[in-house]
């Protein structure tokens, strides 16, 4: 069974975030990128069905710029098989948005056809969750989204996945979209080895175009804000000075 992983290029976990001057967006000047954490996941867990036994490849696709080469490279590190790059935009400004993304996806896979699609649950950039429930819409296949735990059992994947108040599990018959939540595991580093080797393993590169997939935004920012200061807290001199405050405040 094949089974191919979306990956996104964004700003580094580690990275404070800059809002530009404007209002317009957010500053990727000079600013370390990696790959999506969740996406980060998702290859993990492919490997490791590799691993098991239960998945015959790992194929990484990525869509965006050029850069997101970096992204799929990484990717290929950590031992997935090979790659595809759909340049979707020359800017890196220009953010791909989830239906475009899907669709653009639903291409590969036809050209593709694994077995099972692992995505991360949302990007950290955008955190729009949308685009493996749209993915799954355009195919026609059964999905579990917010994967804490998965299985592949014969032609049916068993999860588990978190829902208020505790954990479903569930079976989907494949295949299938799963899209993994932060618990699934804990993604491996890349060894050095692992890394040169990735360099020598196959990165194909088309564009949206080439798959017909029309990407002009549907949506436009308004604007892009920093969140609000926290006010600084206020000092008091006992339990009953803190109690008057709270009833004025209307906390109590």
């Amino acid at each position: 069974m094949k089974v191919l992983v979306p990956v996104k290029r964004v700003i580094d976990y580690n990275v404070k975030v800059r809002v530009k001057a404007d209002g317009s967006g957010v500053d990727l000047a000079n600013v370390k990128m990696s790959m999506n954490p969740f996406d980060e996941i998702a290859v993990e867990e492919a490997i490791r069905l590799k691993e098991a036994g239960k998945a015959s490849e790992v194929v990484a696709v990525s869509i965006g710029v050029k850069q997101a080469q970096e992204t799929l490279r990484t990717a290929l590190a950590m031992g997935a098989d090979r790659a595809v790059l759909v340049v979707a935009a020359d800017d890196v400004d220009t953010d791909i948005e989830p239906l475009a993304v899907a669709k653009i996806l639903k291409a590969v896979i036809d050209d593709e056809a694994p077995g099972l699609v692992i995505a991360g649950k949302q990007a950290i950039d955008n955190d729009m969750n949308a685009t493996g429930q749209m993915l799954a819409a355009l195919l026609g296949w059964s999905q579990a989204t917010f994967a804490s735990e998965l299985d592949i059992d014969g032609d049916a994947a068993r999860v588990t996945r978190e829902v208020d108040g505790g954990l479903q599990t569930i079976s989907v018959k494949l295949p299938a979209i799963v899209t993994a939540d932060l618990r699934l595991n804990e993604p491996r580093y890349a060894s050095l080895p692992n890394i040169m080797k990735a360099k020598r393993k196959p990165l194909d590169e088309k564009t949206a175009a080439d798959l017909g997939v029309d990407v002009t935004p549907r949506l436009t920012v308004v604007k892009t804000a920093e969140p609000a200061e926290r006010q600084a807290g206020i000092m008091v001199g006992s339990v009953d000075e803190l109690v008057e405050k709270l009833k004025d405040a209307g906390a109590v």
